[in-house]
């Protein structure tokens, strides 16, 4: 695992069109720059965007190649990632510790190319914090898009009756696993907030109960709110960590899903401002084993 300096975090300036420009000063001449590259996960409009890793074809054998991109809904990247935002990096193998950091190769319009060890089993990545100041009259749809609690929306109905705007700190965190499910592809990474999927025979099929453990600052987090998406499924379904900060999925169909969820609490150190932590966990689910195809597949209608 590799770590590079941390940078200050950058003012997100919330403009009349929803988009967020961050750290950046905005020419006529750097805007498409700005809206290609930079945005880099920011919360734009009235979604909260998501940060994503996606497996791409290797032009090489025995190459891996990851995608790291923003969008606003699962599995469409929108937004590319300037690599100096990674603050932390790295994948594991199937052996023990991990083997190699994720190196940058290019930026697409949509996501960050990054070239990943051969033998690894799942990669990670965590972004510097930004800041942004949200319109209130994008609130209401970015608490539901978060599915926040009741008494989060009841403290900001309290900050609004005070005059207060929101303002927030944010960090992307994104992990991916990549083949079988291994105890080693299931280490902690050491950023803040982590998904692991937990160890489970061979590969991951449909209708496999999937468990994951949910982390921040590397203990368990219960009560925590999760949402499974996938890219043949329009609906999203939600589950709630235990007190060991599991969750049990059953994806039902095949193809490449997603874990996402945000940990958005009010600052300990920030009078009146928001904190939040954005995770993804990115993996593959293959068809039914044939066997349980054909178990569970209708039997053929009768001819009269």
């Amino acid at each position: 695992m590799a770590l590079e300096a941390r940078p200050r975090p950058a003012r997100c300036i919330q403009t009349r069109v929803g988009c967020a420009y961050c750290g950046m000063n905005v020419t006529y001449r750097s805007l498409r720059a700005v809206l290609v590259t930079a945005l880099m996960g920011c919360t734009l409009g009235v979604a909260a965007h998501d940060t994503w890793f996606m497996p791409l074809p290797a032009l090489r054998p025995g190459e891996l190649r990851l995608a790291l991109g923003t969008g606003d809904r699962f599995p469409t990247q929108e937004y590319a990632i300037d690599p100096k935002f990674l603050v932390r990096r790295g994948c594991n193998s199937h052996a023990s510790g991990p083997v190699g950091a994720l190196r940058a190769e290019q930026n697409t319009a949509t996501a960050l190319v990054l070239r990943a060890p051969a033998s690894a089993r799942s990669c990670w990545a965590q972004l510097t914090p930004f800041q942004l100041t949200l319109e209130a009259d994008k609130v209401p749809v970015y608490l539901k898009e978060v599915n926040a609690s009741a008494e989060l929306r009841a403290t900001w109905a309290a900050m609004q009756a005070r005059g207060l705007a929101w303002n927030e700190t944010y960090t992307k965190h994104a992990r991916i696993n990549l083949g079988d499910v291994s105890a080693q592809s299931a280490e902690p990474s050491g950023m803040v907030m982590d998904m692991l999927l937990e160890a489970a025979p061979g590969p991951l099929r449909v209708r496999d109960p999937v468990v994951v453990r949910v982390l921040r600052e590397g203990r368990p987090l219960a009560g925590f709110k999760v949402e499974l998406l996938g890219e043949l499924s329009p609906l999203g379904l939600w589950k709630q960590t235990d007190d060991q900060g599991r969750i049990t999925v059953q994806p039902p169909l095949p193809g490449r899903w997603v874990l996402r969820g945000i940990d958005l609490v009010l600052s300990a150190s920030r009078p009146d401002e928001w904190e939040s932590r954005f995770v993804t966990l990115a993996f593959d689910v293959a068809p039914a084993a044939p066997a349980a195809a054909a178990a569970t597949a209708p039997p053929p209608p009768r001819l009269p």
